[in-house]
C-alpha cells in the first residue's frame, strides 16, 4: 500500500497507531482492498514519490472494507458525486502499525532480485494498492532483515 510520506507516512502510522486507509479512488485498487484483503492480513507500506521509493514498514487489515465517508463529503477532494449511501462507490479499510523497518527495501533492490520483477509493484506501478503473493512478502522481510 503506497503513500507519499509528505503526506501520511509510516512514522505518522506509527504515531497513530491505527488509521482509515482512505482516499482510495482507482477502481482497480479499491477493487483489491474490497474483495482480496481480510481481517488479519498483513500489508507492506510503500513510501512513493521519493528518493528512493521503498518499502518501509508493515502494517495488518483490521476492518472489513466499508464506505470511505470522504466520498460523500463536498468538502472533501475526494468527493464523488455519483456516489451515494445507498450505492457506495470507493470502500477503505482501517489499518494498524506492525513495525517500521530499520532497512527499508528500495525499489531498485527490488529489481535486483530476479524472483521479484513480476511483482504487480512493477506491472501496475501507478496503482496505490497491489497484490504480493506469499513467496514475494517472504523474500521481502528477509531483504528488510527478518528471518
Amino acid at each position: 500500500m503506497k503513500s507519499e510520506p509528505d503526506a501520511y507516512s509510516i512514522d505518522d502510522l506509527k504515531r497513530d497507531g491505527q488509521i482509515h486507509w482512505s482516499g482510495v479512488r482507482n477502481y482497480e485498487a479499491r477493487n483489491i482492498m474490497r474483495d482480496k484483503m481480510n481481517v488479519g492480513d498483513r500489508a507492506f507500506f510503500y513510501h512513493s514519490n521519493v528518493k528512493p521509493p521503498s518499502i518501509v514498514g508493515e502494517m495488518e487489515v483490521c476492518t472489513e472494507p466499508y464506505p470511505d465517508p470522504l466520498q460523500f463529503d463536498p468538502d472533501s477532494k475526494y468527493f464523488d458525486e455519483k456516489s451515494s449511501e445507498s450505492d457506495p462507490r470507493w470502500q477503505l479499510i482501517d489499518v494498524k502499525f506492525i513495525r517500521k523497518f530499520d532497512k527499508p527495501v528500495t525499489r531498485d533492490e527490488l529489481k535486483e532480485d530476479e524472483r521479484l520483477l513480476e511483482m504487480q509493484l512493477f506491472k501496475r506501478n501507478r496503482l496505490s494498492i497491489t497484490e504480493v503473493s506469499e513467496d514475494e512478502y517472504q523474500k521481502i522481510l528477509k531483504m528488510a532483515g527478518f528471518e
